[in-house]
């Protein structure tokens, strides 16, 4: 039995792509990890861990321009959400 549409299934990504997504994925991690140890003794080293991410996506926004305005706008997504991981507090404590 065919597939329907099977172009729909024959999915070819780059490398660099792939290198962008896993960066991507491992610096959100990164700002999730410095948000967990915040008023533990991990907290500095979270910190700068995550001021090392932010650098890192920062760059790679400035890469991905050159692969196309898709890679861009992911990129500076990743960057927006990582940053509201790090700054924003939604907890009802004073």
């Amino acid at each position: 039995m065919p597939l329907p549409c099977p172009s729909l299934f024959a999915v070819s990504l780059s490398p660099s792509l792939c290198a962008m997504g896993a960066v991507q994925v491992l610096c959100v991690a990164a700002a999730g990890f410095s948000r967990m140890a915040e008023g533990t003794r991990f907290e500095r080293g979270g910190h700068l861990l995550c001021m090392a991410a932010l650098a890192v996506i920062g760059g790679l926004c400035g890469v991905a321009i050159q692969l196309g305005p898709d890679s861009a706008a992911v990129c500076a997504g990743t960057l927006a959400v990582m940053t509201m991981i790090a700054v924003a507090d939604f907890s009802s404590e004073s």
